[in-house]
């Protein structure tokens, strides 16, 4: 076990301690999780995924090894986070203690890698592989696992991988950077603002820069992920893209980028030019920078179709066996149990808060990957006594083998007991 909460009390992930406090919640199954390192098993659809994309930026350092662990400054404030964004609650993240978390995107690292090259930091410095080609972090990818508090479902899960990619440039760079074409016009305006000491020209320049290196690292994956499956209708080589404006704390102007692949819009991730505070704050700020971010899990889904996110985490050798790496293939699907349902029914305290994502992490914690997914199917509230009720459906499913009653009875007793300890629910 690489990560554990000890009986002393203090939390223990990977060789590191920190002690609790009242911020905490992170759970053993999470803490579990740490340290698994998906992305260094190079057979593994996730890690597979994550040296293609590699591949695609060879001028970039590449950072993979990275620990899960960051400060609240380093996921939140160094990123522009207001103090009451949902994204800082405990209902969202998993906090060790106050201070510290298991990060919620590889976008933690920002500032940290653009700063360690000015402060010659070798404790960050060490991470990168292909340093020789941006020995600054002037250009870098991070792949890492990232945590949150989530739903159970099929395409859920509370770690997942993300892929990060940051790019700046200096005004001498921007300057000969190739002119923009039509082509490469995206939405720019009040909504979707020019920070304050940008020049509409150069955020042109740099949003096209960064609008052609994705869709050229978007076009040639799918591209081998249609050669490699020649389904029907996979025969393209051309995919339609759409910049659609959004917003995040750490980019203006921003964007969604989505693709069309197999006859669906798909949104591959989350991109802009930097928000400058990021770069003075790294000692850069005579530089400009784009950056991307999208989660790894979604993608390799539809490239390797695998149907249940379960899956990735999965040692039986029936879903390891069938990958090799540098290949994209479909997985072929080896069992099919049926799922047992099993409701759970209460009013909820009037002196204990609760969040569905309570529920779905004690459910997580007890059943661990038996549980397929986790359904609220009614909710009311008594006319006179203003209680709330609440009746969740939870499905029990293993991937390998068949459950039976007696063991999935035994898990939701546990499941009931617990909800009555730590949240005081009475039980209908």
């Amino acid at each position: 076990m690489n990560s554990t909460a000890a009986e002393t009390c203090e939390i223990d992930v990977l060789g590191t301690k920190y002690t609790p406090d009242a911020w905490t919640n992170a759970t053993p199954s999470i803490l579990d999780k740490a340290g698994r390192n998906l992305l260094h098993h190079e057979s593994h659809p996730l890690s597979i995924l994550k040296t293609l994309i590699f591949n695609e930026f060879p001028n970039f350092a590449h950072y993979d090894t990275l620990g899960p662990v960051v400060t609240t400054q380093q996921n939140f404030d160094s990123l522009g986070f207001a103090e009451d964004h949902p994204g800082r609650a405990r209902t969202d993240t998993y906090y060790l203690n106050a201070s510290h978390l298991l990060r919620t995107h590889t976008s933690a690292h920002q500032l940290q890698l653009l700063a360690a090259a000015h402060t010659n930091d070798n404790s960050v410095l060490v991470h990168a592989k292909n340093a020789q080609v941006a020995p600054n972090n002037e250009r870098f990818l991070v792949a890492a696992d990232v945590f949150r508090r989530d739903e159970i479902d099929a395409s859920h899960y509370p770690v997942f991988h993300q892929m990060e990619g940051v790019c700046t440039l200096s005004h001498a760079d921007v300057q000969k950077l190739a002119p923009s074409t039509p082509d490469d016009i995206v939405d720019i305006g009040p909504e979707n603002p020019v920070q304050p000491g940008h020049t509409a020209e150069d955020v042109h320049k740099v949003a096209a820069d960064m609008k052609r290196t994705m869709n050229r690292m978007v076009t040639r994956i799918l591209t081998q992920a249609t050669a490699a499956q020649r389904d029907a209708g996979s025969e393209a080589t051309e995919f339609p893209v759409r910049w659609i404006p959004a917003y995040f704390p750490f980019t203006s102007p921003s964007w969604e980028m989505e693709v069309l692949f197999r006859g669906e819009w798909l949104e591959i991730c989350g991109c802009g030019v930097m928000q400058q505070s990021i770069l003075q704050n790294a000692h850069a700020n005579d530089r400009i920078g784009w950056a991307f971010g999208f989660g790894l899990e979604r993608l390799a889904m539809l490239l390797f179709s695998i149907p249940d996110i379960r899956l990735f985490w999965s040692t039986d050798p029936r879903f390891s066996n069938q990958f090799a790496p540098a290949q994209i293939s479909s997985f072929r699907p080896f069992s099919k149990h049926p799922p047992c349902p099993k409701d759970v029914s209460f009013w909820i305290s009037p002196d204990h808060s609760f969040h569905d994502n309570d529920l779905m992490d004690l459910v997580r914690d007890v059943a661990g990957d038996l549980a397929q997914d986790v359904k609220l199917v009614d909710e009311f509230v008594h006319p006179k006594t203003g209680r709330a009720s609440r009746c969740y459906r939870i499905n029990y499913c293993s991937m390998d083998r068949n459950v039976t009653h007696a063991e999935i009875n035994d898990i939701q007793d546990r499941v009931r007991s617990r909800l009555v300890s730590e949240f005081g629910v009475t039980l209908r």
